[in-house]
């Protein structure tokens, strides 16, 4: 498996969730000297800040133990720096996008996504 492909799979595959959902994309993968955020997004009084963890099914640990406190704490940092950036008034929520991967017989993949509001 490709992890570089899997990753932006499951970047794409969460994006056009958010879309179906009636989310606004207004930034992907954007990144400063604190670190990188996912997907930013904005839906009624919100912006959104998505981290997108992407896992083999089974794995020892999931998607979500994978944002530990250490990167909860990058992303916030990342997101003021977007938010001071942007001069935006949304209220800013936090959301994790979990996507477990199989691998199937045939080597092909298929992504189950659980997508999880106000992670933290």
């Amino acid at each position: 498996m490709n992890l570089g492909i899997i990753g932006k799979t499951a970047e794409d595959k969460t994006s056009a969730f958010l879309r179906k959902n009636g989310y606004k994309i207004l930034k992907r993968n954007y990144s400063c000297r604190f670190g990188e955020i996912d997907i930013i997004a904005e839906k009624d009084e919100y912006i959104i800040f998505v981290e997108v963890k992407a896992r083999k099914k089974g794995s020892l640990v999931s998607p979500i133990e994978a944002v530990d406190s250490k990167k909860v704490k990058r992303i916030m940092l990342t997101a003021e720096d977007y938010i001071s950036k942007t001069e935006t008034h949304l209220q800013p929520r936090f959301d994790v996008a979990e996507v477990e991967v199989l691998e199937k017989a045939d080597k092909s993949l298929s992504y189950s996504l659980h997508y999880i509001e106000n992670a933290f």
